[in-house]
């Protein structure tokens, strides 16, 4: 059996691929699917394609992008989701800050460099009118920290994925001001190159069971339930949050690709733009 490893987030968008893996879905096609949950998200697994810690990774498609376009040992296969991801900008509870425009020239928390909560925080700079380049950084690594520093100040506000802080906004920890739509479907699946050229026929083994997962999982009767156990989510929310995504098993084409560099571009996430062979798997 060919051991293959894949990370993602802890996050509800990866349970097609949690279930695939009870099911033995990868297993009944001779893959060893080793799947690693990373709480320090984007950043961090651009790290771990780069050194073949991991062979996949499902994460946010600007800071893929970007890492590619600094030399990353990576590129990208196809889409996994193909809505965008709601941005919670959030302050502590007991912050002063009212409104999103108190934020101006504040302090953002952010995982780490590269991550999506830093290149988010310059599309919402953008959004708000502010120059990007004064804005500042605190790098707290994961969600856990982002509570730390909200709560004793070293940052002010932090911007994560508004369903999974959910609950932290309910236990009056968080504080919403507003929400943040990245302009470009939010998560892509992408591959260590070298992985790529050696295994194209096991990658496409392990795409054949990921897409038949994700093309069905809203079907399943008991997605709703699913997601709402594993992460301790209210159903309510989680119907509302089903209503609002849809995975995809498309391929990413030359016309989506410039789009989503040229917005990245303008968002001044990204400051060059890489060819189609640049950044796609062939």
């Amino acid at each position: 059996m060919k051991k293959v490893t894949l990370a993602g987030v802890p996050e509800h968008f990866n349970t097609p691929i949690l279930l695939a893996l009870e099911d033995g879905a990868f297993a009944e096609q001779g893959i060893d699917l080793q799947f690693t949950t990373v709480k320090e998200g984007t950043g961090k697994m651009c790290q771990m394609l780069d050194s073949r810690e991991t062979d996949l990774a499902i994460l946010l498609t600007e800071g893929i992008c970007k890492h590619i376009l600094n030399g990353g040992e990576a590129k990208l296969v196809q889409w996994y989701t193909k809505t965008p991801l709601l941005w919670g900008v959030h302050v502590g509870y007991a912050s002063k800050f009212q409104t999103e425009t108190d934020l101006k020239g504040t302090v953002a928390a952010i995982s780490r460099k590269g991550s999506g909560s830093e290149l988010m925080s310059f599309v919402h700079a953008t959004n708000m009118g502010w120059d990007e380049t004064n804005l500042r950084f605190e790098i707290v690594h994961t969600i856990d920290g982002a509570v730390t520093a909200l709560t004793d100040g070293t940052a002010d506000y932090f911007m994560w994925e508004q369903f999974m802080t959910q609950p932290l906004v309910d236990q009056k920890i968080f504080r919403r001001l507003g929400v943040c739509a990245s302009p470009w479907p939010c998560f892509v699946i992408a591959v260590n190159t070298k992985f790529a050229a050696e295994n194209p026929t096991d990658l496409q083994t392990v795409l054949a069971v990921i897409n038949r997962y994700t093309s069905t999982f809203k079907n399943r009767p008991t997605a709703e339930a699913d997601i709402a156990n594993r992460f301790h989510l209210d159903l309510e929310q989680v119907r509302d949050w089903l209503q609002v995504t849809e995975w995809s098993q498309e391929q990413i084409t030359l016309e989506t690709l410039n789009k989503i560099q040229n917005q990245l571009v303008s968002f001044n996430i990204i400051d060059k733009k890489g060819t189609f062979e640049d950044m796609v798997i062939s």
